[in-house]
């Protein structure tokens, strides 16, 4: 029997169980069946027995047959204004594939390398890394990995190859996307599930500059300890590869295209309003002014702004390519915390876990940290923050402590996985080239999963503490 029939079957009886057995103990009845849903989705989202879009689907039937919430109110659940932000994001991304404007971008940073292969890996992972803080991360390795592949060719790299550089480029991307992607609320939808669901939960909003002040210098220090641990596994000292011949590879034209020009105001524009918004929203009524709002705007008008060659900068069939599935994927998640939070479940649960007041709560927080980065391991990064997200709104409530110090470590831990092959998009695809031996992608995964640990907690509390 393969694991996703297990996880079906499995799912499913630790819900149905919740429907003949009394709860335990204080729980309250609406309480009971409210977890058995949690269980059902999460043991369905690791497991993939479904698709993972179509098991955020189940909160709409089974919290109104459970009476934890009608299905007007559950309906209402799965919307959120950070929606806008993904959403119109994925807009301005798109624009900036079509028009080559990531390219560019990506070229200019791989052009500062310098002439040693640990340099090269630096250089080309810091592109990737700021590639990916504004296009997904998948999407991000899809497109460096291409420029990769030539640079190998054109240095001499035999197909199959995964001594030295061969290995470490395509291993470097494919860490520095998911790195990347933490920078910014629109780096990975992660990033913007998480949000809501700590807005959902707790009623802590965090915009767009406030996360890039904790997630900029996790990528900023991330990426350099990423390249010297790939480094170290790969042997780059003594790699005998020309980084010369490889920047030849990627050379291209200094003219730049009408497109590029028009859309890169819209790009400058968006995020300098994003990084301002705390301060422009108050000419505004209350609330008109959001993250959300801008990122709207700003795709709205990649429909409008012409790019120079007898089209819109954007059409709808190319904007239609938005990752819907993980819209419907977000509903669910903030549906299952809502229902966590009517059935009395999220109470109960920080009752439980008032015992943990006892242990520090720098403690609790690495502990917390390194038991998501476990998950996201074996389960998708979004169903990770999906199914952790309500849990650890529950544990703040029952510490009594600053919600930032333990939700948002959690958030970005969600998105910390880099020891499988298979476990993130980007690792897919490098493994893909078939220059990455799984036992150097396993040791280097495993050293920076480690180091997370640390590096994550110690970034945001130490940040918090001075912002």
């Amino acid at each position: 029997m393969t694991t996703r029939r297990i996880g079906f079957w499995l799912g499913l009886a630790g819900f149905i169980l919740t429907l003949l057995v009394p709860p335990p103990g204080s729980m309250p009845d609406a309480a009971w069946p409210a977890a058995g849903l949690v269980w059902w989705m999460a043991v369905w989202w690791m497991t993939e027995a479904l698709p993972l879009y179509a098991t955020a689907i189940l909160p709409f039937i089974v919290l109104p047959l459970v009476g934890v919430a009608d299905a007007n109110k559950t309906a209402s659940a799965y919307y959120s204004p950070i929606m806008f932000l993904f959403i119109a994001g994925a807009f301005l991304a798109l624009a900036i594939e079509r028009t080559g404007l990531h390219r560019r971008l990506a070229l200019f940073i791989m052009g500062l390398a310098g002439a040693k292969p640990w340099q090269l890996l630096l250089g080309v992972m810091m592109a990737t890394a700021l590639l990916s803080s504004v296009i997904s991360n998948t999407s991000t390795a899809l497109i460096m990995m291409p420029m990769a592949l030539a640079m190998l060719a054109a240095g001499g790299v035999k197909e199959g190859e995964t001594e030295g550089i061969a290995g470490a480029l395509p291993m470097g991307i494919a860490f520095a996307a998911s790195i990347g992607g933490l920078g910014t609320l629109i780096g990975t939808p992660t990033n913007a599930i998480a949000v809501g669901l700590i807005d959902k939960a707790l009623g802590v909003k965090i915009t767009f500059l406030e996360w890039s002040i904790y997630g900029m210098p996790i990528v900023l220090i991330a990426v350099p300890l990423a390249a010297f641990i790939i480094a170290r596994v790969q042997n780059l000292r003594h790699d005998t590869f020309d980084p010369a011949a490889a920047r030849a590879a990627i050379a291209q034209a200094t003219i730049w295209s009408t497109p590029e020009r028009r859309l890169l105001p819209v790009f400058v524009l968006a995020m300098g309003a994003w990084i301002a918004q705390p301060w422009l929203e108050g000419l505004f009524p209350k609330g008109g002014l959001t993250d959300g709002t801008i990122a709207a705007i700003a795709g709205l008008v990649l429909f409008v702004l012409p790019d120079g060659t007898g089209r819109p900068m954007l059409l709808w069939r190319e904007a239609n390519r938005a990752p819907w599935d993980v819209v419907l994927m977000f509903g669910g998640g903030l549906a299952l915390a809502m229902g966590m939070t009517e059935s009395g479940l999220a109470a109960w649960m920080g009752e439980m876990l008032l015992p943990l007041k006892s242990v520090p709560l720098p403690v609790v927080a690495l502990a917390l940290v390194a038991f998501v980065i476990l998950i996201t391991e074996f389960a998708s990064n979004i169903a990770t923050a999906s199914g952790i997200m309500p849990v650890v709104a529950a544990l703040v409530v029952a510490l009594g402590g600053d919600p930032i110090l333990l939700a948002l470590p959690a958030a970005i831990a969600s998105t910390w996985g880099f020891m499988l092959p298979a476990g993130t998009g980007p690792n897919a695809i490098a493994w893909g080239t078939g220059h990455v031996a799984l036992g150097r992608v396993v040791k280097a995964g495993l050293a920076l999963d480690l180091a997370g640990v640390f590096l994550i907690v110690g970034v945001v509390w130490m940040v918090h503490a001075v912002v």
